[in-house]
């Protein structure tokens, strides 16, 4: 199972940091460097925005841990919850509500980031894009793995 949760990381993780490096540039003309850097001051604060290299690792890293859990959660449920065998468009939907809820209740105030204003339109993106990007692939990958016709 275990290589299952990492392919399914690689590709999810991979799919949203690329979702966030897009929308950062198109959204502010922010760097990649820059979001990663911002992840990163999750754990550092504000000195970690000043970091090279070595914080855009921290930060690419802890996106991934990010992923892993959320992933390696999911396979770990899916053979006991019945429910999460009839749909991956459901399962999707359950992960990014449920990853952007850690993620802002839990994650972010924990963290030593600044996370701006609630907004319906930011809430519905990045909501969205954890569907998209998180949401269908480990679905669909847990699906596969466990035998989902």
């Amino acid at each position: 199972m275990w290589k299952a949760i990492l392919k399914a990381t690689a590709l999810a993780g991979t799919l949203d940091i690329a979702a966030a490096f897009i929308q950062a540039y198109l959204g502010s003309h922010t760097m990649p460097g820059t979001v990663l850097k911002y992840i990163a001051s999750g754990l550092s604060g504000s000195s970690a925005m000043a970091g090279g290299a070595g914080m855009m690792i921290v930060g690419l890293l802890l996106h991934f841990l990010i992923a892993f859990a959320c992933t390696g959660i999911f396979f770990v449920l899916y053979p006991s919850l019945r429910f999460l065998k009839r749909s991956h468009i459901a399962n999707a939907l359950l992960i990014a509500l449920t990853a952007w809820v850690v993620t802002r209740l839990l994650i972010v105030p924990l963290s030593h980031v600044q996370f701006g204003a609630l907004t319906l339109s930011k809430a519905a993106m990045a909501i969205g894009i954890l569907f998209l990007c998180v949401g269908l692939p480990v679905s669909m990958a847990a699906g596969r793995y466990f035998g989902k016709a």
